[in-house]
């Protein structure tokens, strides 16, 4: 069996293999550059587990090559506002299954809406934003929402320290930054337009507590939580700090071990219809390395016969089962996880 990772040799495609490989998989290192995926596989110096595939984001036909060759695909070269289509369609055509580390709601949205029915005829399995930003809200919505049928509003907050992005994290947030039209969730409809920015304040746990907040944060949970959470409204929030920090557009070229210094704290209020609510959170350290533990279990489940029982395109929570999901990651260390019982 070998999945392809694609953009393999940025830091998050790195993770990803090394998770990999020490769970005894083969790995397709993909991207487009020759020299730096034939340079980082004699890093990993695994030549029997280690292949190098070719595939600038414009040329399909090395795409579907690529997904002709793999048993899964697994994508963290963004913005996805850009790769995340044409690498996604490699997958549904060959019918492989495919994760991937978007956060921006437009392409997530639009994968829903342009590969569903190429993933029903080729028996793929599509899971756009299995990763920090998007994923573990989607789960932590689902599991808090457990039981529950009607849900007035469901709030994420994200509150994020000593974050060191990387180029393409740069790249993404500066699209973001200047959107004009974004994908919001508000009174129990899918919207598409401008929309007011403003600051409000999050209740995170403790050792937290309440923070200031930039609302709305353009994250994927406002496609996909509604597909499985009955809730009228759905909101994103981070914290504004986070965007006050120095190093944040200037950390292009910091260590890992630098980057693995962000701390995270991501918790979900889902609001009852009528009164009362359920809480719950994940809080840990390195929010790539939990991104990328979160992508390979999908993707390796998803080889092993577990997920949905038919072919299509899923949100996380979709997916999989919310609550032992985020406690299977919990026992990786990706994180320490509040769920209700």
């Amino acid at each position: 069996m070998a999945i392809a990772v694609y953009g393999a040799t940025g830091h998050t495609g790195r993770l990803v293999t090394a998770e990999l490989l020490a769970r005894g998989q083969d790995v397709i290192l993909a991207g487009r550059s020759e020299p730096g995926l034939r340079s980082l596989a004699a890093e990993l110096a695994a030549p029997d587990r280690v292949a190098v595939h070719v595939a600038p984001i414009d040329d399909s036909a090395a795409l579907r090559r690529l997904a002709e060759r793999a048993d899964a695909l697994n994508h963290c070269a963004g913005p996805f506002t850009t790769t995340g289509a044409p690498v996604a369609a490699a997958a549904a055509a060959a019918g492989i299954p495919y994760v991937d580390h978007a956060i921006e709601p437009h392409p997530v949205k639009h994968l829903f809406d342009a590969f569903q029915s190429t993933a029903e005829r080729s028996g793929a399995v599509l899971i756009p934003q299995m990763s920090f930003y998007g994923g573990l809200g989607d789960l932590l919505a689902s599991a808090a929402a457990e039981g529950l049928s009607e849900v007035d509003k469901v709030t994420v907050g994200y509150a994020v320290s000593g974050w060191r992005m990387t180029q393409g994290a740069v790249n993404t947030a500066n699209l973001l930054i200047g959107e004009i039209d974004r994908v919001s969730f508000v009174d129990g409809a899918q919207r598409v337009g401008p929309v007011e920015i403003r600051n409000s304040v999050f209740p995170f746990p403790p050792p937290v507590g309440p923070r200031t907040t930039l609302v709305p944060f353009p994250s994927g949970e406002v496609v996909t939580v509604p597909r499985h959470v009955p809730a009228r409204t759905v909101e994103v929030q981070l914290t504004s700090s986070t965007f006050e920090e120095e190093q944040i557009f200037t950390s292009v070229d910091a260590s890992p071990e630098e980057r693995a210094r962000t701390e995270f704290t991501v918790a979900v209020q889902v609001l009852r219809t009528g009164g009362g609510g359920v809480n719950a959170h994940v809080r840990g350290r390195d929010i790539w390395r939990a991104g990328a533990l979160a992508s390979v279990e999908a993707v390796l489940r998803l080889t092993g016969g577990e997920g949905p029982r038919k072919a299509g395109v899923f949100s996380p929570a979709e997916s999989f089962p919310a609550g032992p999901f985020l406690r299977s990651l919990a026992e990786q260390g990706a994180f320490e996880a509040v769920l209700p019982d």
